[in-house]
């Protein structure tokens, strides 16, 4: 008996272990839907903010104790837990806490909304997936286009099925192929009338603003409580992921890096610091 236990334990060890993350909370259906996309592909464990966290970024907040819940997938059930704390902290949670073992992936999503342009990092599903690189471990951020009414929601009315579509095919290139070398987070944005036979392109970010601050005008005074698309045609560059998600509608996949270091030639460095 000890002999068969011992290799049904090691046969789980050759399974990938595939942490699944989020900023919109444990019960977000696009969570859900990235958990059934990616069911066949190893052993997965769900750890995600208890409560809606988008727009945190990679900020360090929140805490105590990792709570399981009660997850199913596909009838199912899979080891959850929910913290009381931001994505970036819930991937620490996930690898130093809750994995038996360790991940041999780590993705971040299903987003309800894209993440392109200069404030990707505003984003809790980026931060999330920045944290899971900064700790040595393959990294898979997915976001679908969504209208941004529903950004703060856990809406019914999106469908995340092409959007889980993609997230296996990168997951499984990723698990297969490992991380293109000198890239830290893959960054896989879908468009919202995407197709399986979408096509999709490699991007880098782009340096416009995508979303800009609106004032309102309250009892109290003036808020900048929310936001608003400030997409501009003509402005976007070629190879942008806001022009392939937005304009030309393909998937995009932008290649991200921990190193935020700007790219300026020694020329330049001589010529200001004279």
């Amino acid at each position: 008996m000890l002999k068969d236990k011992s290799k049904i334990i090691n046969r789980k060890s050759e399974i990938p272990l595939i942490v699944l993350v989020n900023d919109d909370g444990v019960e977000s259906p696009g969570l859900h839907a990235l958990a059934e996309a990616l069911r066949d592909l190893g052993e997965l464990l769900i750890v995600a903010p208890r409560d809606q966290q988008t727009s945190m970024g990679r900020s360090f907040s929140g805490g105590g104790a990792a709570e399981p819940v009660e997850y199913r997938v596909d009838g199912k059930r899979v080891r959850a837990f929910a913290v009381a704390a931001s994505p970036a902290m819930a991937v620490r949670y996930a690898v130093l806490v809750c994995a038996e073992r360790r991940p041999a992936l780590i993705v971040s999503g299903i987003n309800y909304g894209e993440n392109v342009g200069n404030g990707v990092t505003i984003s809790g599903t980026i931060g999330a997936a920045l944290e899971a690189a900064s700790m040595g471990f393959p990294s898979l951020a997915v976001s679908r286009v969504v209208h941004t009414k529903y950004h703060f929601t856990h809406s019914d009315e999106i469908d995340f099925t092409i959007a889980g579509h993609f997230a296996k095919k990168f997951a499984r290139r990723i698990l297969e192929r490992g991380m293109p070398r000198g890239a830290d987070v893959v960054n896989v944005n879908v468009p919202e009338n995407a197709r399986e036979t979408t096509s999709w392109r490699w991007t880098r970010v782009s340096r416009k603003n995508y979303y800009r601050s609106v004032i309102t005008q309250t009892p109290r005074g003036k808020s900048l409580d929310t936001y608003e698309l400030c997409l501009d045609p003509e402005t976007p560059e070629l190879d942008s992921d806001v022009r392939a998600v937005m304009i030309d509608h393909v998937v995009s996949v932008s290649l991200l890096a921990l190193d935020l270091t700007a790219r300026v030639t020694e020329q330049e460095k001589a010529r200001w610091g004279r």
